[in-house]
């Protein structure tokens, strides 16, 4: 059996392949693609071939119906064929401290920067090569991690259930979001307005979105205001830590989480907005260092810092709940729906060079 495949093969470079599609031995699987999530991490790897890995097909939310399934792999996994199913993207060993306590996503086997397998971010030339959800079908391992749709609910829409469990994982069970709380999230992409829904989940009080002044920030602040958040700061126009000392009367924030994937100021407002005993997440990689670090004012103002990585899966079964119920109206958070044909473009909406108003969009292989 052939199947089809977009391959980032180099930097900002996309085409469509053929491939053969493997038969599974006894520990392995096919999955055939309904349709995946466009992640912005998918464009840290696509801006940055060949030092990410080389040639690899991308996409990594990925939610599609178990299409043959191995005997071992059926005894370890608890799915059938024809189960409409969603993956994490951690392929985790499985007998390590961390798996064996819950936290498979810092296990190293998930880390493709310690040589560790994951979906949508290993090469084509690790056998079988259909790694990533960007196709009509994906190689299923044995240490996937699965979790089955609720009964009706789209793929399309289950698709949004690995961003919104970052906002679940770093709101709320990290976080510590609660009733009567001020919550504030710094950029509104994807995991930012995944945590605007967590926040509101949680019962926080009061919910402060901040963003830039160009359209596509202009859009997501709109977006943040129909999840549920209160007030959108426009942080180029407005002093932030004036309008949060106005908004709170000048108790501050009990939990900052930084999402913004920018330059490293929005760490250093973060500690600067957060209250005496507050909590700072920081999820948005700067990668670069942080000139002005205060780690003074962490200590003066018995801060909680605390860094973040993906989300668990009790987050993901609490974010498919959430989608079945469409509450706070989190479906309205899939925008578009592209073919594969489409997938660079799909990549470049990401950062703004592609279509209008995209915030989380999915590849359809079929369409």
């Amino acid at each position: 059996m052939k199947t089809l495949a977009a391959v980032a093969h180099a930097a900002t470079c996309t085409e469509l392949r053929e491939f053969d599609v493997p038969a599974p031995d006894a520990s392995a699987g096919i999955l055939e693609v309904v349709t995946t999530g466009v992640c912005g991490s998918d464009w840290g790897y696509y801006s940055n071939l060949p030092v990410s890995r080389g040639p690899l097909i991308l996409g990594h939310e990925t939610v599609g119906h178990v299409r043959a399934i191995g005997s071992i792999a059926a005894g370890r996994w608890g799915v059938k064929e024809g189960d409409l199913v969603a993956l994490e993207e951690y392929l985790p060993c499985g007998h390590c401290e961390h798996c064996r306590s819950g936290d498979f996503r810092l296990c190293d086997a998930t880390d493709w920067r310690l040589g560790g397998l994951r979906y949508g971010a290993t090469a084509l030339s690790v056998s079988p090569g259909l790694w990533g959800g960007f196709a009509r079908h994906q190689y299923l391992h044995l240490n996937t991690v699965f979790h089955r749709v609720p009964s009706g609910v789209s793929a399309r829409h289950a698709a949004l259930a690995l961003p919104l469990s970052n906002g679940i994982e770093w709101t709320y069970l990290q976080g510590g979001a609660g009733p009567g709380q001020t919550v504030l999230i710094q950029g509104p992409g994807q995991q930012g307005l995944a945590c605007v829904v967590a926040a509101r989940e949680a019962g926080a009080e009061q919910i402060i979105v901040t963003g830039l002044s160009n359209p596509t920030d202009t859009q997501r602040l709109a977006m943040a205001k129909r999840l549920g958040a209160h007030h959108t700061i426009d942080i180029e126009t407005h002093d932030v830590l004036e309008t949060v000392a106005e908004l709170t009367h000048g108790r501050m924030v009990d939990l900052v989480i930084d999402c913004a994937s920018g330059g490293p100021q929005s760490v250093v407002s973060a500690i600067r907005l957060a209250r005496k005993k507050g909590r700072v997440i920081l999820a948005g990689q700067k990668r670069q260092v942080i000139p002005e670090f205060e780690s003074d004012r962490i200590i003066a103002n018995f801060l909680t810092v605390k860094g973040m990585r993906g989300h668990s899966y009790q987050s993901v079964e609490l974010a498919l709940q959430l989608i079945a119920s469409n509450r706070h109206n989190v479906c309205a958070m899939s925008t578009h729906v592209f073919d594969l044909g489409q997938t660079d473009l799909a990549l470049r909406s990401l950062v703004g060079q592609g279509v209008e108003g995209a915030i989380h969009m999915t590849i359809d292989p079929w369409a």
